[in-house]
C-alpha cells in the first residue's frame, strides 16, 4: 500500500513533468538557430519573389546567393522619406520593422481617421529593399506592407519600379483569411494582375483601386477584387491606401520618382 500512496504518486508526476520540461526547453533552445535561419530564408524568398528574382526549385544556397548579389536592404524614415544608416544600433540587415512598431520609442500611434488599414501603431522607420540587375543598377524597390483583412493582419511585399509608381510584383506571404476566398490573396494568378498597375494619379495622389465586378480592361489603376471575398479585398485596398499615402511610403516614393533611389 505504501507504494501506492498519494505522496509517491504526486512525486512521480512531478518528476516526469520536470524531465519533460527539461527536454522541451532543451529542444527549443537547440532548434532556435535553425528556426531563425528558416524564417530569414522565407523572408528572402518572398522579397526575391516580389522582385521577380525567385526561380522555381531554387535551393536555400541559391536563394542566399541571389539575395546577396541582387538585394540591398536600406532603412527609411517614413516621415521624410530619407535613408538612415541605423536605428537604435540596428543596421539595415538587422533592423526589425515589426518590433519597432511595438516600441513606443520608435512608433507612432495612428489617428483612427487616417488608420484605414487598422494598424493602430506604425513604425517611424521602415525596411526597403533595392533590387538590382546583373550590372548593379536598381530596377525596383521592394516595400513591406500590411493591413487588416476579414480575419487577420495580412503581410505582403510590393515591388515598385524606379519610376516610383509602377507595380512590378506583389507577394502576400502571411495571412489568416478564409481558404478559397480571402486566402486567394496568395493566388499567383490574382497577384499577377497587379503587375503594371500605377499607384498614383497625375497629381501624385494614391489611386490604386480594388474593384468588385472586374477592373475595366486597360485601366492602369484598378485591379479585380477577390471573388466572394469583399471584406478581404477591402482590406487590400485599405492597405495600399495607407502605405502609399503620406503616412506610409508616400514621401519615400516621391523621392524615388525624382531619381533619388540611390541617394543617402
Amino acid at each position: 500500500m505504501s507504494n501506492e500512496s498519494i505522496g509517491k504518486t504526486i512525486g512521480v508526476v512531478l518528476a516526469i513533468s520536470l524531465v519533460c520540461s527539461v527536454v522541451v526547453s532543451g529542444a527549443a533552445v537547440a532548434l532556435k538557430p535553425a528556426q531563425q535561419q528558416n524564417k530569414l530564408l522565407d523572408k528572402q524568398q518572398n522579397i526575391l519573389s516580389a522582385a521577380g528574382l525567385l526561380k522555381p526549385g531554387m535551393s536555400a544556397k541559391e536563394v542566399l546567393a541571389v539575395y546577396k548579389q541582387h538585394i540591398e536592404p536600406r532603412i527609411v524614415e517614413l516621415k521624410t522619406g530619407n535613408y538612415v544608416k541605423e536605428v537604435d544600433g540596428k543596421d539595415a540587415a538587422s533592423f526589425d520593422q515589426r518590433k519597432a512598431a511595438k516600441d513606443p520609442k520608435f512608433n507612432t500611434e495612428l489617428d483612427p481617421a487616417i488608420d484605414v488599414a487598422s494598424l493602430k501603431r506604425r513604425s517611424n522607420y521602415a525596411s526597403v529593399y533595392l533590387a538590382k540587375d546583373d550590372a548593379g543598377q536598381v530596377t525596383s524597390v521592394v516595400l513591406p506592407i500590411h493591413g487588416n483583412g476579414l480575419w487577420s493582419m495580412m503581410y505582403a511585399f510590393v515591388a515598385v519600379k524606379t519610376d516610383g509608381d509602377t507595380v512590378s510584383g506583389l507577394t502576400y506571404y502571411e495571412q489568416g483569411e478564409t481558404p478559397g476566398l480571402g486566402g486567394e490573396v496568395q493566388n499567383p494568378i490574382w497577384l499577377a494582375k497587379w503587375v503594371g498597375k500605377k499607384l498614383y494619379d497625375d497629381n501624385g495622389k494614391p489611386a490604386i483601386q480594388v474593384v468588385k465586378g472586374g477592373a475595366p480592361k486597360g485601366d492602369l489603376h484598378k485591379v479585380d477584387a477577390l471573388s466572394g471575398a469583399t471584406l478581404t479585398s477591402n482590406g487590400v485596398q485599405h492597405t495600399f491606401q495607407f502605405w502609399m499615402s503620406d503616412n506610409g511610403y508616400g514621401p519615400y516614393l516621391a523621392k524615388v520618382r525624382n531619381g533619388e533611389v540611390n541617394n543617402g
